[in-house]
């Protein structure tokens, strides 16, 4: 049997999860929304992450847009190779590593930058909503704390 939790369910199996059922529930319509609005740039969801690095970092090997986007390889070997053919990415040996690759954003990426800019800034007005700015403060120092709760127990295993 399941109970009420403000307007949604809450199944019987996560009753004694009811803060991470929340999480998968509002995580799945973030990700939803926010590949909606990729999807009206031409961009897949990650992509943009991508990106922001290069905007932030500059060039980069693959291995650390791995690393910073806490991805496996061979998914950012095809993301660099989609935003490589339509334009937005170019790769090039690393001089001073001739086995590696560098990772670059082209001037047609640095061209998307507004529109994605815009794109999070619309995601941010969908997911706040309403809420007002006092609540938002506590909100981000909570979501940080269940952050590092999760960071700790994933690293334990």
């Amino acid at each position: 049997m399941s109970r009420e939790r403000g307007t949604r369910k809450v199944p019987s199996a996560a009753e004694r999860g009811p803060v991470s059922h929340a999480l998968f529930r509002v995580v799945r319509l973030h990700r939803m929304l926010a590949g909606q609005l990729l999807r009206d740039l031409g961009l897949h969801r990650g992509q943009e992450l991508l990106l922001m690095h290069l905007w932030d970092s500059g060039p980069a090997r693959q291995t650390e847009l791995t690393a910073v986007l806490d991805s496996d390889s061979a998914t950012i070997t095809r993301m660099v190779q989609r935003l490589e053919k339509a334009g937005l990415v170019e790769r090039t040996p690393d001089p001073r590593d001739g086995r590696a690759t560098l990772v670059s954003s082209t001037s047609a990426g640095d061209a998307v930058r507004a529109e994605i800019e815009r794109m999070w800034n619309d995601l941010e007005a969908s997911t706040v909503g309403d809420l007002p700015p006092d609540v938002l403060t506590p909100l981000l120092d909570a979501l940080a704390r269940i952050e590092t709760n999760l960071a700790a127990s994933v690293a334990k295993s």
